[in-house]
């Protein structure tokens, strides 16, 4: 398998899980609300799938750290399938806040699975073919491709949507099929040696992950402060993702379906302009500390911003602008995170950073979802993105980290080969979705929204 091919892999991959995950994030809200539950309700949908998360981040886990990353896509691939049915087939059946709650949490556990794994697949196959590249750029040709299929996906899911909002789930399971194939067909563990895990050995296996994970990533100064940072990040990011569909309508005055996968579509476009950014801005600013720093200083104005004028005109381009900044922030986090992981752990360090998010999602889903409910969504807006402001200091505490410890190079890839090794602090060198990538992700990719973009996932 040469490192074209496995990058044309990576990247169809990326291609087959956004155009389908995207396909219901312009539509998720409107379509809980249309079966009779409230604002508040959403949200509690949405945070059984961000529970979900943090209780199986860890444990799936071990499923691409020892038996393989590409069974655990397929595993992912599959179980999102799943419950993709039960959650529309509840929606037709006029089931309440729990059903739809337990489907929830089961898609978050598909996306467990996916979470590291895929991204962890395609460093481990370049190191074990000798590419000699920079990983960044890769990573930012996933967030370009995430946008432009996430483009496609939410915009076809808002016209489908017009129709009856039911129809872009049952979409998604079908572009689910070739999504599968891929992993199938394509996808070899390359440059990582599995193990068998059997019921009896998971515990044993949970363990010494957990505790490499505990070694590597939480004691490891510079991880752990971007970590936090990621929780800080992730109350309002998916709390946003799915409250701006009735907030914006609500600004618009009218319940325009097709607008909402219009405006998801431009979240895709301006993800992609981030994305596409990210090689100019660290061929010239080397620092990753200091562009995440801005990126989040950014990302606040443009929320609070977005709270503060209450105008559709005003309050959807702000919303723009602190996508552009998560376009250029993720490539950016991943290539640092990545610059400290050894292989073995690569898998279960990413997973656990999407931990972090979740545990902060989850948070912000009940927390920012009560306020919408019993204030209004703006408030709620103006508390979230307040809340994104602590991860400044956070940030700066991993990067002075990083100067006084900077990452081996042995750190990224196991034996220095050349192309992976770091250049001043940093893995991957100056030159980099969702996913060195929503999500909205996750995404992964985005990981992330009830299965929105960026959320550091892409499944």
């Amino acid at each position: 398998m040469t490192a074209q091919r496995i990058i044309r892999t990576y990247l169809g991959v990326a291609a087959s899980t956004t155009l389908a995950q995207s396909l219901i994030w312009g539509v998720n809200t409107l379509f809980l609300l249309s079966v009779g539950l409230d604002i508040f309700q959403v949200m509690l949908v949405n945070a059984a799938y961000t529970v979900a998360q943090v209780i199986f981040e860890v444990p799936t886990g071990v499923v691409a750290d020892t038996v393989g990353r590409r069974a655990s896509y397929l595993l992912a691939v599959g179980v999102i399938f799943a419950s993709t049915l039960l959650y529309v087939g509840f929606g037709l059946a006029g089931y309440g806040v729990w059903p739809f709650a337990a489907a929830s949490a089961l898609l978050g556990i598909g996306y467990t699975f996916y979470t590291g794994a895929v991204d962890a697949w395609m460093v481990d196959a370049l190191h074990s073919v000798a590419y000699e590249g920079k990983l960044e750029p890769i990573f930012a040709r996933y967030g370009i491709t995430f946008g432009i299929f996430m483009l496609v996906g939410t915009t076809l899911g808002g016209f489908l949507g017009q129709l009856d909002l039911w129809i872009p789930y049952v979409a998604r399971a079908v572009v689910l099929v070739p999504a599968f194939l891929i992993g199938v067909f394509l996808m070899r563990d390359l440059g990582f040696k599995g193990r068998p895990l059997t019921l009896g050995s998971f515990g044993g296996e949970t363990r010494k992950i957990a505790t490499a994970g505990a070694r590597y990533g939480w004691s490891d100064r510079v991880v752990r402060f971007i970590m936090f940072a990621t929780l800080v990040q992730g109350v309002f990011f998916m709390y946003g993702f799915y409250s701006w569909q009735k907030y914006f309508l609500d600004l618009l005055g009218e319940e325009l379906v097709w607008v909402t996968g219009v405006i998801a579509a431009l979240v895709g476009l301006t993800q992609i302009l981030g994305n596409a950014l990210v090689g100019r801005i660290t061929a010239r600013v080397s620092d990753r500390g200091l562009i995440l720093m801005v990126c989040t200083g950014v990302s606040t104005v443009a929320i609070v911003g977005a709270a503060l004028v209450q105008q559709f005109w005003v309050a959807v381009p702000l919303y723009l602008v602190s996508a552009v900044a998560f376009g250029i922030s993720m490539p950016v986090k991943q290539g640092w995170l990545n610059a400290r992981i050894p292989s073995e752990q690569r898998a279960t360090i990413i997973s656990l950073d999407a931990l972090f998010g979740d545990v902060g999602s989850t948070a912000g889903q009940v927390g920012l979802g009560w306020l919408s409910q019993t204030v209004s969504i703006p408030f709620a807006w103006l508390v979230g993105g307040v809340a994104q402001v602590l991860g400044i200091p956070l940030l700066g505490t991993a990067r002075r980290a990083e100067r006084a410890e900077p990452a081996a190079p042995a750190a990224a890839t196991p034996g220095g080969t050349p192309g992976f090794e770091t250049e001043s602090a940093g893995c991957f060198g100056p030159e980099p979705a969702v996913a060195c990538d929503w999500s909205p992700q996750q995404a992964a990719t985005p990981t992330a929204p009830e299965d929105g973009p960026g959320n550091g996932r892409a499944a």
